[in-house]
C-alpha cells in the first residue's frame, strides 16, 4: 500500500465482522504480533501494520511525534474504508490509540479498544536520574567537540554507542529523533478523554512500561478493567501465549 508516498507493509487474516487494527510497539514488526492475530482470526478481521520506520514500512522523512503516526492510522483505515474498528495497541501502539481515542470528528468508530503494556505515562524523575541526565548532557558537549573526536574517536564512539536504551541504541537517527519526540511527551491528562471500553494487559515484571503505569490507566480511563499476568514483563503475550489468549478469547468472545 501508499500513503503519502510511503510503502505501508500490512496484512490481513480472518473475515469476521468486527475488525481489530493491531498497532505495534517501538522497533518491533508486525510479524511479532502473528500470534496475537491468530487468537481472535477465527471471529475477526485482524489487520497487522508496520508503522513508517517499522519493520517494512519506509521511513519518515522527517521526525514523526505521536500525533504523526495518529494522523497516518487514519489515512491507512480510511485507505481500506474501514468505518468502525477496534484498536489494540502494544507499548508505543498504546500511544497512538491514546490520542486516537482523544481525537475529535474521526472518519471511523472506535468500537474499543485493548492495551497492552501500553505506553503513555511519563515517569517521574528521582533526584539520581535527574543528576545522571545533567551528567550526560555536559558530557555530550564535551564529546561533541571536533578536537575530542579528532584526538580519541574511538573512544568517542564507544561512549556514544552506549548511551540511550537499547530501542535508541538500535535506531536510525531519524528514528531516534521520532522516539525522543515520544518519550518526552507525557499522556497521563488525556486518558479520562477515553470513552470506550478498555481492557488493559499487563506484565507484573515490566520494567519498561511498569504495572504501576497500569493501575493509573484504569483508574484515570472511565471504562477500563485490567488483566495481570504474574511473571511476566513487557512482552507478556509472548512470555505467556496460553494465559494471553486466554484472556483475549474471554473478551472477544471466541470460543
Amino acid at each position: 500500500m501508499l500513503i503519502d508516498d510511503y510503502k505501508i507493509n500490512y496484512k490481513e487474516t480472518g473475515e469476521g465482522q468486527e475488525v481489530v487494527l493491531l498497532l505495534q510497539g517501538w522497533g518491533t514488526d508486525l510479524t511479532v504480533y502473528d500470534s496475537v492475530a491468530a487468537t481472535i482470526s477465527s471471529k475477526c478481521r485482524v489487520i497487522q501494520l508496520d508503522f513508517p520506520g517499522f519493520g517494512g514500512s519506509d521511513e519518515p522523512r522527517e521526525p514523526w511525534a505521536v500525533d504523526d503516526y495518529a494522523d497516518f492510522v487514519i489515512k491507512f483505515l480510511g485507505q481500506l474504508n474501514i468505518k468502525k474498528v477496534t484498536l489494540w495497541g502494544h507499548s508505543y501502539g498504546g500511544r497512538v490509540i491514546i490520542k486516537l481515542a482523544n481525537r475529535e470528528n474521526l472518519p471511523f468508530e472506535i468500537n474499543r479498544i485493548v492495551l497492552v503494556d501500553s505506553a503513555g505515562i511519563l515517569p517521574k524523575k528521582t533526584f539520581k536520574q535527574k543528576f545522571k541526565i545533567r551528567k550526560y548532557k555536559i558530557l555530550k558537549k564535551f564529546i561533541n567537540m571536533k578536537l575530542v573526536y579528532k584526538i580519541c574517536p574511538d573512544l568517542v564512539d564507544e561512549w556514544r554507542n552506549k548511551q540511550g536504551s537499547a530501542d535508541y541504541r538500535n535506531s536510525t537517527p531519524m528514528m531516534r529523533a521520532c522516539m525522543v519526540k515520544a518519550v518526552n511527551e507525557d499522556l497521563t491528562h488525556l486518558l479520562p478523554g477515553i470513552k470506550q471500553d478498555t481492557l488493559l494487559i499487563w506484565g507484573d515484571l515490566d520494567t519498561a512500561t511498569p504495572i504501576a503505569d497500569a493501575r493509573l490507566m484504569e483508574e484515570k480511563i472511565p471504562n477500563a478493567g485490567l488483566a495481570v499476568i504474574p511473571g511476566t514483563g513487557h512482552f507478556c503475550f509472548l512470555e505467556q501465549p496460553r494465559i494471553f489468549a486466554g484472556i483475549m478469547a474471554s473478551y472477544f468472545g471466541v470460543k
